[in-house]
């Protein structure tokens, strides 16, 4: 028969639970629904007991990814979180017992794992391109401020002020990935939630003015035409600097931030941050704002690059293929919108994509200040042989005013 070796699943009922009833009742109807969402394996069994002997639930699943473990947790309603207090896990390849001392919600978390020397090997590949990535993007700061004196171009467009705002956001986040990581979880519970708050306000701020690039790549190339807003640059950075804001004040609100760690497989801690300890929270304002900003970003560079290499063919009227300077061109737009992160939806694939996903993204402000130089430094015809839309920008008025 199909699937005759694969594992059943069943609930085991404790014997406290029977004798509760009494002897009135001859037979007792139980219903237990269960819910699967595909992977994940996401199950939900509804009641109400406690008892002295556990709940014995036993999910049957594929054989999970390498650097992922699988948890039994439980939803407490009390604080609107996934918990596993009162549960224990017993794991195998391709099932996974939880034994809980209640009935409620229940799920099979699959959450990160990473042994001790991944974590110091990964900690430490951060640190140095973090601290590289500062460097360069103090640079910038400094170059664009020193340009601004002596081009009028660089101080009338607001093509800049954006790249210097993402600097800025992406320098400022740096920074406190050195103290975060630095400090570790020590300190009052107090002082770890302000830090948990600062590192998430910085992370969507980042996030953000990634998108806003890209937002502003959409009207400078794909709307060139009858686009007009008043104090363009002042509204954008009420977004970039704003935004954030209201995000960190609904996760704060809901007492999401606190000490967060990472396990290996023997549920010893690796790595201990000031971060989100409310995994619904962290997955609501950060996974799913990264992702709304990184789709965006997407669709927008695809585009971009659809016009870069066939609106030079076909005007000349034949296929001349994507030439080196796109190329180029299409790589520096990709360093500003963030498509380096997009890695971190891969991340679970293995460790190999984790650490590509470490460094690339902890270089990101090299990338920024080598696209910043070629951009705008050091004559204003460099634009128009190496950014394909540089004469675009000459001739557009979405900042005026």
């Amino acid at each position: 028969m199909e699937n005759e070796d694969k594992p059943a699943d069943r609930v085991r009922l404790p014997r406290s639970f029977l004798a509760s009833l009494g002897d009135k009742r001859p037979n007792v109807r139980l219903a237990i629904t269960v819910l699967d969402i595909g992977q994940g394996s996401l199950f939900k069994v509804r009641g109400g007991l406690g008892g002295v002997w556990p709940l014995e639930i036993t999910f049957s699943h594929q054989p999970h990814l390498p650097n992922m473990t699988l948890t039994c947790a439980f939803w407490d309603v009390t604080t609107g979180d996934w918990v596993s207090r009162g549960c224990s896990t017993q794991r195998a390849e391709r099932s996974t017992v939880c034994r809980c001392d209640h009935l409620t919600f229940f799920a099979l978390l699959l959450r990160p794992v990473l042994d001790r020397a991944t974590v110091q090997a990964l900690t430490r590949i951060s640190q140095a391109g973090c601290g590289t990535s500062m460097f360069f993007l103090a640079l910038t700061i400094t170059l664009y401020a020193v340009l601004r004196f002596f081009r009028q171009r660089v101080k009338s467009e607001d093509a800049p002020k954006i790249h210097m705002a993402l600097s800025v956001s992406l320098f400022l986040l740096n920074l406190a990935f050195f103290v975060t990581v630095g400090s570790g979880s020590q300190g009052s519970a107090a002082g770890c939630w302000f830090r948990g708050a600062i590192f998430h306000y910085l992370l969507l701020c980042a996030f953000t003015w990634m998108g806003l690039e890209a937002f502003h790549l959409y009207l400078l190339v794909l709307r060139v035409f009858n686009t007009y807003f008043g104090h363009y640059f002042m509204k954008l950075s009420l977004v970039g600097w704003g935004l954030p804001v209201l995000v960190v004040i609904g996760a704060g609100s809901a007492d999401s931030y606190g000490h967060y760690t990472i396990l290996d497989q023997d549920n010893r801690t690796t790595l201990a941050l000031c971060w989100f300890h409310k995994t619904t929270a962290l997955y609501v304002t950060v996974h799913g704002y990264f992702l709304l900003t990184f789709l965006f970003s997407a669709v927008v560079l695809g585009l971009v690059a659809w016009k870069i290499f066939t609106l030079p063919s076909a005007m000349a009227g034949k296929d001349q293929g994507p030439t080196w300077k796109g190329v180029l061109t299409l790589l520096g737009l990709s360093s500003l919108v963030g498509m380096t992160w997009g890695l971190a939806i891969l991340t679970p694939l293995g460790l190999s994509t984790v650490y590509i996903f470490t460094l690339l993204n902890s270089l990101q402000g090299v990338f920024i200040f080598c696209w910043f130089t070629v951009l705008y430094f050091p004559s204003q015809s460099a634009p128009a042989s190496s950014a394909g839309t540089a004469r675009v920008d000459q001739n557009h008025s979405v900042s005026q005013g």
